[in-house]
């Protein structure tokens, strides 16, 4: 038995390159698992599940030929398709997720998280989030008509571009006592999450006892992905985005 861990590949059609490794990764690493969990951040970018690109398509036929098989699949919203909704998990074959997710993962209580709301000392972009993910907000954005959609998405990555240029660096990293917050309320020792795009595991005490906060990386440069089994502790893998 198999669970991967994958988040941030940003699918979008000007990367073809992360589109092919992640087709890839699917034929390659993923047949036979038992479940494939995504973090968040799977789209550079949604407007809403009545838009069918072939981009989308695409990726939805492959994730439900692998569902099919066998592997269930968890798809859970980041910062950037923070609108995907049951519409397109259904097609994808895949399950939405709230985050934060609690989960057994072969016996140890892991928390699951895109990882966005752990970056509190980032106070403008929490107040964002806050409002984009209010229920309301996104049901005015979804009655706009598609183009409109299109173009308030151009936009809004546009000014995340330029807002993140002038910022600190540990600002836009988790806030550590945020992680150890988070990690108590739910008394787990393991937590997993992506979005930061800085992959690493961290040693870290909760409740007075040893904890683990595994962090995934990007599909920029390398395709990375987390592997956890009963008899082995979760790993952290990478190959070259070029190779994959």
């Amino acid at each position: 038995m198999t669970t991967l861990f994958i988040s941030d590949l940003h699918l979008e059609e000007s990367r073809p390159d992360i589109t092919r490794a992640f087709l890839g990764f699917l034929e390659k690493e993923a047949p036979g698992a038992e479940q494939l969990y995504i973090l968040g951040d799977f789209f550079e970018a949604w407007i809403g599940d009545d838009e069918h690109t072939p981009l989308q398509e695409q990726v939805a036929t492959a994730l439900r030929k692998l569902s099919d098989s066998g592997t269930r699949i968890f798809l859970m919203h980041g910062n950037r398709d923070f609108l995907l909704g049951k519409d397109y998990c259904e097609r994808a074959g895949a399950t939405l997720l709230d985050d934060p997710t609690l989960i057994n993962l072969y016996g140890t209580p892991t928390l699951l998280m895109h990882g966005d709301s752990l970056c509190t000392a980032d106070v403008e972009y929490q107040k964002f989030r806050a409002n984009m993910r209010n229920a309301k907000t996104q049901e005015l954005i979804l009655a706009r008509p598609l183009s409109e959609r299109q173009q308030m998405a151009r936009q809004l990555r546009e000014m995340s571009m330029a807002t993140n240029r002038d910022k600190a660096q540990d600002i836009m990293d988790v806030t550590p006592d945020e992680v150890v917050r988070v990690m108590e309320a739910y008394n787990v020792p393991q937590l997993i999450h992506g979005h930061t795009h800085r992959p690493a595991e961290h040693n870290l005490t909760v409740h007075g006892e040893s904890a683990k906060r595994i962090v995934l990386g990007d599909w920029d440069e390398n395709v990375w992905w987390l592997t956890a089994t009963p008899d082995q502790p979760p790993e952290l893998k990478k190959k070259p985005l070029s190779s994959a």
